[in-house]
């Protein structure tokens, strides 16, 4: 019960990339910075152990972006001549490559840093992708001129790569989809047809994780115009109760999402953010643990798994060790509160 796991992403440590970046710049290439990507994992997985987390993962150490970490190995895709795009319904700019032929997969993608972290826990694992339409967000098409159909061939080589993270030893396949709380229509209509592509096939469990954001100015501006209720989940919570995945990822904590929205993911594990990202201020686990006792008006007790709002990547080492402990010692607390009521 109220097994703990982050979102995905951890900080990287100042000798493997820039700090407080959510694109950092490698701080070395080749051989030095495949050693330092595989010592950063290391590291992390260390951390999520101490803290006492139940779920880990590799802290998505070995990739510059959650997005393009997995687009890096995809054919099809121009990297050589980014251009500048807005994402997220032009929330932000970013430089992004463009997609200029039929996609497909040069090889595995994840391998090695999801091998080396199975091999250095005995803990359940979880591995994050990016969900087709959050891709499909983050890339410039100049070849389909469709999104959905766009979409649907990232899914199928999500699938292929998902597929062999399973194969590897991956307990949990998390598909990263924060376009799904922009494009809340599309998501429903044909995102969650295309995140079912990504995870057909698959016997291990499956999870989409939903946010409003890194704890980044841009989207911390974004959530200020979004008023007192956040109603954005209700579009897509529907759509994902009737899909074959087996759990969804939201923010609470220090959010203004109606908690009662929860219940319409009857039937699923429900991941509730306890740890807000957008704030340095670590959670005592008193407040993770009043958190996780709202969600239980609505999430039946065996299926709520704590989880943090979004990644840590921009954040501090230091705040996000602190934020782990804090994430782990509150939802032991909720157990013990629950144990004696």
């Amino acid at each position: 019960m109220f097994e703990t796991s982050i979102a995905g992403s951890l900080p990287k440590p100042a000798w493997l990339a820039e700090t407080n970046k959510l694109w950092p710049q490698w701080m070395a290439e080749g051989d030095a910075l495949r050693q330092a990507k595989a010592d950063a994992t290391l590291l992390w997985i260390k951390a999520q152990e101490d803290a006492g987390l139940d779920i880990v993962g590799d802290g998505e150490q070995a990739r510059q972006h959650f997005v393009h970490g997995f687009l890096e190995q995809v054919e099809g895709i121009d990297f050589d001549n980014k251009v500048k795009m807005g994402i997220r319904d032009n929330r932000y700019d970013a430089m992004v490559p463009q997609v200029v032929a039929a996609l497909r997969l040069k090889g595995r993608v994840h391998a090695f840093e999801a091998q080396l972290t199975r091999a250095h826990t005995k803990k359940k694992l979880k591995f994050t992708l990016p969900g087709p339409m959050t891709i499909v967000d983050t890339v410039a098409d100049r070849f389909y001129g469709d999104k959905v159909k766009m979409a649907m061939a990232f899914a199928e080589l999500l699938n292929q790569e998902a597929l062999a993270l399973q194969a590897d030893g991956v307990d949990i396949i998390q598909f990263d989809e924060p376009a799904f709380n922009v494009y809340m229509k599309d998501a429903a209509d044909w995102g969650v047809q295309a995140l079912e592509r990504a995870a057909q096939g698959l016997s291990c469990t499956t999870a989409v994780h939903i946010c409003y954001g890194y704890g980044i100015k841009a989207n911390t501006d974004w959530k200020s115009t979004l008023g007192d209720e956040w109603r954005q989940y209700e579009t897509v919570f529907p759509a994902l109760a009737r899909s074959s995945i087996d759990q969804v990822s939201l923010e609470c904590i220090h959010s203004h999402v109606p908690p009662d929205l929860m219940k319409l993911l009857a039937g699923k594990d429900v991941m509730v953010g306890v740890i807000d990202v957008a704030s340095d201020t670590i959670e005592t686990p008193e407040e993770v643990a009043d958190t996780i006792a709202r969600a239980l008006e609505f999430v039946p007790a065996d299926r709520l798994f704590p989880c943090t709002n979004c990644g840590l990547a921009p954040m501090s080492r230091d705040v996000a060790w602190g934020k782990l402990k804090a994430l782990a010692a509150g939802s032991q607390l909720a157990k013990e509160r629950l144990a004696a009521a």
